[in-house]
């Protein structure tokens, strides 16, 4: 196994979608190695996004250290599936302002991106079909950071699983990440998790949270202390915004963060 703990190039992946709608102002750094745009035939929304992931999959399994750039956070299906042909163990560290532990029998809004976690520890079995092959990751290899915009049902299944809940703070990450002990660990970013006043255009804001600042420290704490073998951020920017110098300076800072030096056209 290759500890990324000290250092280690990243192969960026682009997928510039929110569920199945391709974001044309989505911005592309010129360092990208790959863009995932696969043509999607008109059809119910679960069918495209599966293309999509099918997509995503062989790209990140082709990569040695994929770094993910996402207009959603429903595409992590396709990482974790990928990284899964590589590992057999696997850790999450999920940064979100929400918890993205809805199902369809609980979810008031039947949106699919608040899902995400949902999907990846097997609790939307019929949502997709199973060409990913991905693999449930088990609660108690998860750990989910901030989560401070939570629906009800949703508070009482987190409330429930075996899902550690820790704040946004590098020495509780680092905390939580050192009882994994060496396994691999996909960390997972939603932009939202950032405090809402810094994140002007954001899709999905939530208020008052962590400072850009803070994160950044969050992301390099998790690099210092476990072999993170893959990032993903989703910049959940309304479409209009995603392109903007704050939402691109954020994008990278936060690779940066990560250890990733982004260029742009």
């Amino acid at each position: 196994m290759t500890d990324h703990r000290t250092g280690g190039a990243w192969d960026l992946i682009v997928t510039p979608w929110h569920l199945d709608e391709h974001i044309p102002a989505f911005p592309i750094p010129a360092t990208a190695t790959q863009v995932i745009r696969p043509a999607l035939p008109a059809g119910p929304t679960p069918a495209r996004m599966s293309l999509l992931h099918r997509a995503a999959l062989e790209a990140v399994t082709q990569a040695a250290r994929p770094l993910v750039l996402s207009g959603d956070c429903p595409t992590t299906r396709a990482v974790v599936a990928g990284l899964q042909r590589h590992h057999r163990d696997l850790a999450v560290l999920w940064l979100d302002a929400h918890g993205d532990f809805n199902t369809p029998a609980i979810s008031t809004s039947g949106y699919l991106g608040g899902m995400a976690l949902a999907m990846l520890t097997g609790r939307t079995p019929d949502l997709f079909d199973d060409t990913l092959g991905l693999r449930p990751v088990p609660d108690t290899s998860v750990v989910l950071a901030d989560a401070r915009d939570l629906d009800p049902a949703e508070h009482e299944a987190l409330t429930t699983s075996h899902v550690r809940r820790v704040p946004a703070d590098p020495a509780a990450i680092s905390s939580a990440l050192d009882q994994f002990g060496p396994i691999p660990v996909y960390l997972h970013l939603d932009i939202d998790v950032i405090d809402g006043a810094q994140l002007p255009g954001a899709r999905f804001p939530s208020g008052p949270g962590p400072s850009l600042a803070q994160i950044e420290e969050c992301l390099a704490a998790a690099c210092t202390t476990a072999d993170i073998t893959a990032a993903y951020i989703a910049c959940a920017w309304l479409p209009e915004h995603v392109n903007d110098q704050t939402s691109r300076q954020t994008i990278t800072r936060l690779t940066a963060a990560l250890g990733a030096n982004l260029s742009w056209h």
